[in-house]
């Protein structure tokens, strides 16, 4: 059985520590949802999802020390090009801007090649060397593979974070997310991906 995600990964780091990862999946197996993955300073990793049939499910692929149902919120402003995310504790503005060059080379590949497991296979040696803690491939955990075909790349620019009403401080490069087999890029990015999981 193949499930497959495809929508945007928004990774920041802010100066107080707090890593934060959106999930926006425009399609899935479920109807369009948005799902969050923060890790603070001190490495304590926590999910928020809007239902918990989704927590489950992304609690059985990343590892947490806690998972929260609340409501998550992702509102896209094209025009201005921010995005705004609310997820129970969790408020962040971020600003993205201008493509890097790793999204205007993926840009130009063919959309169904950066989707599929052979590109993904291709990538994964390139992405262990370029991006330090990203891989395209690996362990979905339960004896299910996983693998991710990034289409589009461009970096965030602002952003502006909030956690129980305290701010996290500015947006700053950071070291790798520890939830699952693979990281986001250190710098802050929204990247364009197919997420495929075979069960």
């Amino acid at each position: 059985m193949i499930d497959r995600y495809e929508g945007h990964i928004l990774g920041l780091g802010t100066s107080g520590g707090r890593r934060v990862v959106v999930g926006r999946w425009l399609r899935s197996p479920w109807p369009p949802f948005a799902d969050v993955m923060t890790e603070d300073a001190a490495g304590w990793r926590t999910l928020l999802a809007p239902t918990r049939a989704i927590a489950d499910e992304v609690a059985a692929t990343y590892t947490f020390d806690q998972v929260l149902v609340v409501p998550v919120r992702v509102v896209c402003d094209e025009v201005a090009r921010r995005w705004t995310v609310t997820a129970g504790p969790l408020v962040a503005h971020a600003t993205v801007g201008g493509r890097t060059p790793l999204g205007t080379l993926l840009h130009a590949v063919p959309v169904g090649l950066t989707g599929s497991r052979a590109f993904a296979t291709a990538a994964d040696p390139l992405a262990r060397v370029l991006l330090p803690g990203v891989r395209t491939r690996g362990s979905a955990g339960g004896g299910r593979r996983e693998w991710y075909g990034a289409r589009d790349q461009h970096r965030v620019v602002d952003a502006a974070v909030t956690w129980g009403d305290e701010p996290c401080g500015g947006l700053v490069d950071t070291g790798a997310v520890h939830f699952g087999f693979s990281s986001v890029p250190r710098e802050p990015t929204v990247t364009a991906v197919r997420t495929t999981i075979e069960r």
